[in-house]
């Protein structure tokens, strides 16, 4: 494959990828360390490398847009980030003493676990009577937008959805992913906010949580141009595109979505892990 055709089909690829971030709340790399590894036979520390860089841009081309609407709760999105952040350079360091099977069944396991819970169904209806005592000493409940107006809601189990973003940062710094998965069922089911929000939050969120575990594969040599360049580019643009459909998405549709994309990837992940072929 000349270098040409393989940027071309990476970038396609990520632009696919952005757009499945952008709208779930995953960040792209569930789908682009498959596409690396799977496809085009990257070594899967390269692929999670240039997966935290894209991982990064998608947080900022979705990010904005979605602030813009006022779907994302800002204040809780700083609030959990303290928690990501350090289980993110966990994760990061850990990463170097992992080998490459196993990294891909842990990925793989994690994914399967996601997709598994999104099809467990919830009542959907938004409980605003009762409320944390720390979520209304940190401020943390407000209102999103519908196209029936402006809608409220109270953020539920502040100390149990901060213990699950500390995991999740760790295995954005092991895996390379971001952690969206994570984050928008913390969100979703431990803190039960809506899950447009949970999703805008976890696209506000996963910027940081990626850039502070990039800087340890920096390091260690792990994050190549050639690979990075048409990725940024594609999450960039799939993200944009995401970022104008989500506002009038449904609901059941993004969870089938979301569901549906991780237990085939996991699946995949995980057979590839067990018979040494990452």
């Amino acid at each position: 494959m000349i270098v040409l055709t393989f940027t071309l089909v990476l970038f396609l690829g990520a632009a696919i990828a952005g757009l499945i971030g952008s709208l779930t709340g995953l960040g792209g790399g569930v789908v682009l360390i498959p596409l690396l590894t799977l496809v085009f036979k990257v070594d899967i520390h390269y692929a999670i490398g240039t997966s935290l860089i894209s991982v990064i841009a998608t947080s900022s081309g979705a990010a904005a847009a979605y602030v813009k609407e006022g779907i994302t709760n800002i204040r809780l999105g700083m609030f959990l980030e303290l928690a990501t952040t350090i289980g993110a350079i966990m994760g990061a360091v850990l990463a170097k003493y992992v080998s490459t099977s196993g990294i891909a069944i842990v990925f793989g396991v994690m994914l399967l676990i996601s997709a598994l819970t999104s099809f467990i169904q919830h009542d959907d209806e938004i409980d605003n009577k009762s409320s944390s005592r720390l979520s209304n000493w940190l401020q943390l409940n407000t209102t999103y937008p519908t196209e029936t107006g402006p809608r409220s809601y109270v953020v539920k189990n502040v100390a149990g959805g901060f213990a699950m973003m500390n995991v999740a940062g760790i295995l954005s710094g092991l895996l390379g992913i971001g952690s969206g998965a994570l984050k928008v069922i913390a969100m979703d089911r431990i803190m039960r906010i809506p899950f447009k929000v949970s999703t805008t939050t976890s696209n506000f969120m996963i910027g940081v949580t990626a850039a502070a575990s990039a800087g340890i594969y920096l390091k260690a040599g792990y994050i190549d141009p050639g690979l990075s360049m048409p990725v940024v580019l594609g999450v960039l643009l799939g993200a944009f595109i995401g970022s104008k459909i989500l506002f009038r998405a449904q609901t059941r549709v993004l969870k089938f979505l979301f569901a549906i994309i991780i237990f085939v990837l996991a699946v995949e992940m995980i057979y590839n892990g067990i018979t040494h072929k990452l």
